[in-house]
């Protein structure tokens, strides 16, 4: 007999696993006791849920692109540009409400490019990069059709528009979208490889708010969170250690601790104490290592033979 027929997901692994947290008013699961799911899904649910970023931080990553100078001039380059020349029959509104029409556009087709991309990109990462500009240009490009069939409800007051005129747009949209997003993907691919690393290395990095996307230096477990370093700053993600190593891709380190990963360049100076060690990352940070993962050192030439 099912118990669970006619539960949610989130119903049956709270059931199955633990109760919900007081600390966290009953709206989500308390992590600090043993992980002892029933079956496998829950156990999959709950990683899912860890490890893939949920709309508040995809809200988060808008409003960062949001803050930045570059981000706004872009847009308002582009709002002034398709206001003054008027395209799809704008030109027969006033100039003023144009720029005003084509500014709202530019900033919530934006918004919504860079949400559904945050949202999308680490749950597509495993896929080559064509299915995931394909896969996300196209989830892009619905929420883009969507979105300005809004403002153009709204703020121009357009009749529905028929069904072969929605396809049309539509189409037209998603390819749009699509294009964009290879754009942005190989742009971003060029930049990070400047930065020493890859689009399918660091994905950690893309985690982070902006302004601490950087060198990776390392990786400590605090509780239930992941304290991500870079030589731009600190930040707490909720996720576990071994998944957080598993997205460094190709950046060479070493799990030193078993809370604790460090990026091998980015390992100034190492002093031994006792039967462990102590590393100083080059932001001065200082990170142990148990004995256990002594002789990872050695063989990394971080640590004399003796």
């Amino acid at each position: 007999m099912d118990l669970d027929r006619g539960r949610s997901s989130e119903e049956r692994c709270q059931g199955h696993v633990l109760p919900p947290c007081r600390a966290s008013f009953g709206l989500a699961p308390c992590w600090r006791m043993p992980l002892r799911p029933r079956n496998r899904a829950c156990a999959n649910e709950r990683r899912d849920v860890v490890n893939h970023p949920g709309p508040s931080l995809a809200l988060r990553e808008v409003r960062e692109h949001l803050s930045q100078p570059k981000t706004l001039i872009g847009m308002v380059g582009v709002a002034v540009i398709l206001g003054i020349s008027g395209p799809f029959e704008t030109g027969q509104y006033p100039v003023a409400g144009r720029l005003a029409y084509w500014a709202g556009v530019v900033a919530a087709t934006y918004a919504t490019g860079v949400f559904c991309g945050t949202l999308l990109a680490p749950r597509l990462s495993r896929l080559a990069r064509p299915a995931r500009v394909a896969l996300i240009g196209l989830a892009t490009g619905l929420a883009v059709t969507l979105v300005v069939a809004a403002v153009n409800l709204v703020l121009l007051g357009m009749d529905v528009p028929t069904f072969a005129e929605s396809a049309r747009f539509t189409l037209s949209v998603v390819a749009i979208s699509i294009a964009v997003t290879a754009v942005s993907v190989y742009l971003s691919s060029d930049t990070d490889h400047k930065a020493g690393s890859t689009q399918d290395g660091p994905l950690i990095l893309s985690r982070l708010p902006l302004e601490k996307r950087g060198q990776l230096l390392s990786l400590s477990a605090e509780d239930h969170y992941v304290r991500v370093r870079t030589n731009r700053g600190e930040e707490l993600l909720l996720m576990r250690l071994a998944d957080a190593i598993r997205e460094t891709g190709q950046t060479e380190g070493l799990q030193v601790h078993r809370s604790h990963w460090v990026a091998t360049d980015a390992v100034r100076a190492v002093r031994r104490s006792g039967d462990r060690a102590i590393l100083t990352l080059t932001d001065g940070a200082t990170v142990p290592a148990s004995r256990t993962n002594l002789p990872a050192l050695r063989n990394a030439g971080l640590l004399e033979r003796r």
